[in-house]
């Protein structure tokens, strides 16, 4: 099966989540903290947030990158888990997944 259309989409994701995470990474080193005690507690709120955004898209980073390295493999269209085909539908919605939808349901319980 061709997978050049899915590994355009993962190259772009991977650009998008790399310039959010600089962009997150740029915000979270601003410059100089408020002499407002109040708006100090309001950059560090400010600051965890963008830190577990940053983790989030850290993570999904990892993803694209492991699905472009099954692409390489041939190994993009089957689940990581069971073996089995991953539906087209699938991967058009998540195309960073690498579990079939049984698979994924198991591992979310």
């Amino acid at each position: 099966m061709d997978t050049s259309h899915y590994q355009k989409i993962l190259l772009d994701l991977k650009h998008e989540v790399s310039g959010r995470i600089s962009a997150i990474d740029r915000d979270i080193r601003h410059e100089g903290m408020s002499a407002d005690w109040t708006e100090q507690a309001s950059e560090r709120e400010n600051d965890e947030v963008l830190e577990s955004l940053g983790n989030s898209s850290e993570q999904e980073l990892s993803m694209i990158n492991f699905a472009l390295q099954r692409i390489e493999e041939n190994n993009y269209f089957n689940c990581d888990e069971c073996g089995d085909t991953i539906p087209r539908a699938r991967l058009d919605l998540l195309p960073f997944t690498a579990h079939c939808v049984n698979c994924a349901e198991k591992s979310e319980h």
